[in-house]
């Protein structure tokens, strides 16, 4: 299923900025990054679990803000487009 997952993460401090990097390292491992703090991430069950729980162990529950909306299997009929940045398609070929 494609998740998004979108972040806020209080930079006032250090340790903000610490977590701030620390999320997005763990986002990346398991998906494209399409805004700053936004990721389009191809997962199945047990993986949307495992990083939920990395995610939120991060997290700082009274500063930071964590969503994930799930657009299922058939997200390509619930995504449009506009401007910069061409989209991807999540389960093609990733060359690096």
């Amino acid at each position: 299923m494609l998740v998004l997952i979108s972040y806020d993460v209080s930079t006032e401090d250090a340790a903000g900025r610490k977590r701030l990097r620390q999320i997005a390292k763990q986002c990346v491992n398991y998906g494209q990054r399409v805004q700053n703090s936004v990721f389009e991430c191809l997962l199945d069950a047990a993986q949307c679990k495992q990083l939920q729980h990395k995610l939120c162990s991060i997290m700082d529950k009274e500063k930071d803000s964590l969503r994930f909306y799930y657009l299922g299997n058939r997200y390509e009929t619930k995504i449009e487009h506009f401007g910069a940045k061409i989209g991807y398609k999540p389960e093609g070929v990733l060359m690096i």
